[in-house]
């Protein structure tokens, strides 16, 4: 009797096991309805941690990550729905990448285009909240606004694409700000050749200054914003295949 009481015990032992192995298993996944689990959440935590960016340099960059004879084409002020449309048509004819300074309100107004900049494989940049040329006098807690704030706008209409470069308006830098891009991931972003297409010049004109102030420098500035830029167009329709004739290419300023 001893044995087959064994026996049996047994065999309700293991059926409790298993009813209790049932219940565990059914309270585990009633527990996960609604959300995820812990390695889940981990993961989303490690993936949200990934795409926080990196501190870079806060020198004021102006050289190209191209080797040799190499040129940096910079657009300012957009997305505009008329012009970075066409700017964009003109850089894809000749092949070539550029870095667009956004203005944040105007990311945040216009995301099919930011979104077409980034597919097109150009890159972002930071050219704040308001675009004020005198934001270097003011305080700091003006300055991280205009900064971080336009740096959300435009990250959110590229859908999640980095900003990689800070570039204060009309230059107006200060230690501070060059520091709190660095911090988030952005390179300050000066230029070495004004192309004065804001200035209201002819076609011309704008190709005549470019030309002559590329021994200045790799980084050149355009506008696709601000105004009609018609004359913009016009000038990297003719300039970017001359810059190709001379022997440039064309790369983004290092980070």
């Amino acid at each position: 009797m001893a044995r087959r009481f064994g026996v049996e015990s047994g065999i309700i032992g293991v059926t409790a096991a298993a009813v209790v192995s049932v219940v565990v298993a059914g309270a585990l996944a009633f527990s996960n309805v609604g959300g995820p689990s812990k390695a889940e959440a981990e993961g989303v935590g490690q993936q949200k941690a990934k795409r926080a960016a990196a501190p870079v340099d806060s020198s004021i960059a102006h050289a190209s990550d191209r080797p040799g004879r190499s040129l940096n084409i910079t657009i300012d002020d957009g997305p505009d729905p008329v012009w970075t449309p066409k700017v964009l048509e003109v850089l894809k004819r000749y092949n070539v990448k550029a870095v667009f300074c956004m203005i944040g309100p105007q990311a945040e107004a216009h995301p099919d285009l930011v979104k077409k900049v980034a597919a097109a494989g150009h890159k972002l940049c930071d050219h704040t909240v308001s675009h004020n040329t005198g934001m270097g006098s003011k305080p700091e807690s003006y300055q991280s606004q205009q900064i971080l704030d336009a740096q959300k706008m435009i990250e959110k209409a590229a859908g999640g694409t980095q900003v990689e470069y800070y570039r204060a308006p009309g230059g107006a830098f200060t230690p501070y700000s060059r520091k709190l891009a660095a911090d988030h991931g952005m390179r300050p972003l000066g230029w070495n050749v004004d192309s004065k297409d804001f200035e209201g010049g002819s076609v011309s004109t704008i190709e005549s200054t470019v030309r002559g102030e590329l021994s200045n420098g790799p980084t050149v500035l355009f506008h696709d914003g601000g105004g009609n830029r018609s004359r913009t167009v016009d000038s990297l329709n003719r300039l970017l295949p001359w810059m190709q004739s001379q022997g440039y290419g064309f790369g983004f300023p290092k980070r």
